[in-house]
């Protein structure tokens, strides 16, 4: 692989001023309207996804044009010119853009799904990031790959942090870190075994980015390597996901708990993009070799179909209830990262709607023949895609283990999403 560096820190840390829709776009003001702008984007953007994968990232204008249509503003607080759609809406959204494409579906996953995580900064620094307006792409690297000795009022930071899917479309991106004092790791609180976890919130310029991303799917994603080294980020711009929101709203309460369905809803948009297109596959009249009749005329071929999209009825269905009874809980104010049943349950539930996905597709990509392996037909790049989506320690199949150490009475140390009490 190449470490050939894409982009070199500049300067020093203030609010990032995001890129603003252009004068008199249209910005959809509700969730439907928002789904129907999207609609109309999706023939000119699904034509470009060569382009995409060549270039191993979402260009720009595509990002602007989503920045128009206000995608970047609905998980934003309304206090701060967002729209502050529900989490159900919000995910639809992302299940939409993903059924367009998967990997502009991850990224704006990223880029919109996770900028709940700025809630757990100071109130000061939250206010600076949105100064210049509420279309922010944040993208960044959760785990803990950096270190930051104290200095001062702040921490200087160093580490090399990997998948920062977004990384040359974002903003501002954030980065987990472990605070060490003259060299030793601070613990999490006084006496405890754990080391102290925290993420840095920070201008994305301010990273270098590694040329690293040579993968089988989700190839746009552009989620290189970046780096910083010796950086320092003042205590305001640090936050830990047991921070309080520095903004009122259900919307704002739990931003982590939300990470197992972001991450599941493109997995049903990519699968949704797999029925769509073995349906218009078949709709051709296409015939397979050696069979005597057309795949839409063969009880074989119509008896698999549906089984597909009744698998695909169940993943939404899954998926569905468990963002109402989580937008519930929200507004409930019973949110905790205590409740460490509650983040297995959401996230038990996620991996099975991404495992489901991943059957749908692989049954759609078999159910083709052998104009699936084409580079020229969509199923081909739906069976990258969805593979390399369920890889995702959000998703995969390793977090079952919380779930299962429930069942049987026992109290797991941590989830896989949230740190140890």
């Amino acid at each position: 692989m190449s470490n050939s560096t894409l982009a070199t820190p500049a300067a020093p840390l203030t609010a990032s001023k995001a890129t603003k829709p252009a004068p008199g776009a249209a910005i959809a003001r509700t969730p439907a309207e928002m789904l129907s702008k999207i609609r109309e984007l999706a023939p000119a953007i699904a034509g470009r996804a060569d382009e995409f994968e060549q270039a191993r990232r979402i260009p720009d204008d595509v990002i602007q044009r989503l920045r128009e249509i206000g995608v970047f503003r609905m998980s934003a607080p309304v206090s701060h010119g967002g729209l502050e759609f529900d989490y159900p809406a919000i995910l639809k959204i992302l299940i939409a853009l993903a059924a367009i494409n998967g990997a502009l579906g991850w990224v704006t996953m990223l880029g919109a799904g996770h900028i709940f995580y700025l809630a757990y900064l100071p109130r000061e620094s939250y206010d600076a990031i949105y100064a210049n307006g509420p279309d922010i792409f944040l993208a960044g690297s959760a785990g803990p790959y950096g270190v930051g000795e104290v200095e001062g009022d702040g921490y200087r930071v160093s580490g090399r942090w990997p998948t920062a899917s977004g990384c040359q479309n974002a903003d501002w991106m954030f980065a987990g870190f472990f605070p060490t004092q003259d060299g030793e790791k601070m613990p999490a609180s006084p006496g405890s075994p754990e080391p102290l976890l925290k993420h840095i919130t920070v201008p994305a310029n301010r990273f270098e980015i590694e040329d690293t991303w040579h993968v089988s799917g989700l190839q746009g994603t552009g989620s290189h390597h970046v780096r910083l080294k010796n950086e320092f980020v003042p205590k305001a711009y640090t936050w830990r996901y047991e921070d309080p929101s520095c903004v009122p709203g259900p919307l704002f309460r739990s931003g982590l708990h939300m990470v197992p369905l972001l991450h599941s809803a493109i997995a049903i948009g990519i699968a949704e993009a797999a029925v769509r297109d073995i349906v218009a596959l078949a709709a051709t009249g296409k015939r397979q070799v050696l069979a005597t009749e057309a795949m839409r005329d063969s009880p074989l071929f119509r008896a698999h179909l549906g089984e597909l999209e009744a698998d695909l009825k169940a993943a939404r269905a899954t998926h569905s209830a468990q963002a109402q009874q989580l937008w519930e809980a929200a507004l409930a104010g019973s949110l905790s990262l205590a409740n460490k049943k509650m983040l297995s349950d959401l996230q038990q539930a996620s991996i099975w709607v991404t495992g489901a996905c991943v059957r749908i597709v692989d049954g759609c990509y078999t159910l083709g023949g052998a104009t699936s392996i084409l580079d020229s037909s969509p199923l081909q790049r739906h069976l990258r895609d969805i593979h390399t989506c369920s890889q995702h320690a959000a998703v995969n199949r390793n977090g079952y283990v919380q779930a299962g150490a429930f069942l049987l009475g026992l109290s797991p140390d941590h989830t896989v999403l949230a740190p140890s009490a």
